[in-house]
């Protein structure tokens, strides 16, 4: 039986884990912060992610939407160390998240391989 478009996109959801190295050549330096929530924010505005102008959340976690992303990251905390991203269309996200990664000096781990880019 053949998958529409739709259910191809669908089943294509993969979740990753977005964060910043202390030395980018050191994959056991730690987590370095991605910067305080509104630096963050700002630093995803280039690449045409932001919040949706929801109320804010009451579970401690606030979402951005991109291009083919969904970004979630804690916001009870002062700066972001990691933000969980689920890419919800592979052919609109890569170009931008392959961007993202390159621009802002961040990294990508898939949470099921863990396999890490950027």
């Amino acid at each position: 039986m053949q998958k529409t478009e739709l259910e191809r996109r669908v089943a294509k959801k993969r979740q990753l884990a977005l964060f910043r190295l202390n030395d980018p050549d050191d994959p056991g330096s730690g987590y370095a912060s991605l910067g305080t929530v509104r630096e963050f924010i700002d630093q995803l505005a280039p690449f045409n992610t932001a919040p949706d102008g929801s109320p804010p959340r009451q579970t401690g976690t606030e979402v951005l939407h991109g291009p083919g992303i969904v970004i979630e990251y804690a916001s009870n905390q002062d700066e972001v160390r990691q933000a969980i991203l689920t890419v919800v269309d592979q052919d609109v996200a890569w170009p931008v998240l392959s961007r993202l990664c390159k621009t802002l000096c961040w990294k990508m781990q898939d949470l099921e391989s863990g396999q890490v880019f950027g």
